[in-house]
């Protein structure tokens, strides 16, 4: 189980990592960098969606920010 986990967080790291990636590329380059082409849109939408959600969001935001360390 903990090979499991430990699995499963390395994935989540490494993804968090493409992401963060991506929208340093978009805002960079611009929205016509290939393999990202809209992060950055994608991102401002969860936020502007985790905003429209009130407290509910607000906890999730707090939830996967904290999970990013």
């Amino acid at each position: 189980m903990d090979k499991l986990s430990a699995i499963i967080g390395q994935l989540t790291s490494l993804i968090v990592s493409l992401i963060v990636l991506g929208v340093a590329a978009g805002v960079v380059f611009g929205g016509n960098v290939p393999f990202v082409s809209d992060v950055l849109g994608n991102v401002v939408g969860l936020v502007s969606e985790l905003g429209d959600a009130g407290l509910v969001g607000l906890l999730v935001a707090g939830y996967l920010m904290s999970k990013m360390d």
